[in-house]
């Protein structure tokens, strides 16, 4: 299926689980709406850390279609599962959020690595996550993050076990998309990075990494759900780990060579 289509079946409440390997060959996007109040400390946030934080898009406030995005892309009910936040507290999940919506909030569209796995797929790279049906495995890591304002925490990665040759290629490959988090920002030994069991992700799904392999970290989208953690604005609503904003865009369109 396209992504409209897709987007057709999140709008309708019929797709509200995560989104990997769907749409391939189109960008997805991690999803953060705030308060204007909080939008430009925010917007500096991103800016200071873009490995974690690659901006796609900011609305202006109460801007609820993103064309630069998709022409009937609408962030209050194009995302399969949205998170509710109050006061750094998760308090709901919910998958529509056209009851919740004011002309105060602006919505920031963040680059997400299941848009590079295509050309790792293409390239001949197996990803166990989306050959197990899984939702990719993510961590909280040591690694701090640049703060801006009341923004700041820990960056979260995601895992995807490589054998060496693999790695590399890999490596080769993701440098080509930084508007998606690039290349790995670890390779090995996760303790380096304070992750201390690759079997209990802090978000996601597990998965084994066999003895002819090594865990790769990337960047990943949900370092902002850490920060909006610790800076506990009154409100804020992101995406829920995995389940993504699909966009019109095309990964072979925001790769560079």
């Amino acid at each position: 299926m396209n992504a409209d289509r897709i987007r057709a079946l999140i709008r309708e409440g019929v797709w509200t689980s995560h989104t990997t390997g769907l749409a391939q060959a189109h960008v997805q996007g991690n999803v953060v709406i705030l308060p204007q109040a909080w939008a430009t400390d925010f917007l500096r946030y991103c800016q200071r850390n873009p490995k974690p934080c690659p901006l796609l898009a900011v609305s202006e406030p109460g801007q609820a279609m993103l064309p630069t995005l998709g022409a009937d892309i609408d962030i209050r009910s194009d995302v399969p599962r949205y998170r509710i936040w109050r006061h750094g507290e998760l308090v709901d999940e919910v998958t529509d959020i056209r009851a919740l919506w004011t002309q105060d909030l602006v919505s920031f569209v963040i680059g997400c690595s299941f848009s590079f796995e295509q050309a790792l797929i293409e390239a001949g790279i197996p990803l166990r996550h989306v050959q197990q049906g899984r939702n990719v495995a993510m961590y909280r890591t040591a690694i701090q993050t640049e703060p801006a304002g009341a923004f700041s925490g820990p960056m979260v990665v995601s895992m995807r076990p490589l054998r060496a040759a693999d790695a590399i290629r890999a490596i080769q490959i993701t440098s080509r998309f930084p508007n998606v988090h690039g290349a790995p920002v670890h390779l090995g030994d996760p303790g380096l990075i304070g992750v201390a069991d690759l079997s209990r992700p802090d978000y996601g799904d597990p998965v084994d990494v066999l003895p002819d392999e090594m865990p790769v970290f990337w960047a990943c989208g949900v370092t902002p759900q850490a920060a909006v953690q610790q800076a506990r604005p009154e409100f804020c609503i992101t995406h829920a780990p995995g389940a993504m904003l699909i966009t019109d865009l095309l990964n072979s369109r925001i790769a560079t060579f």
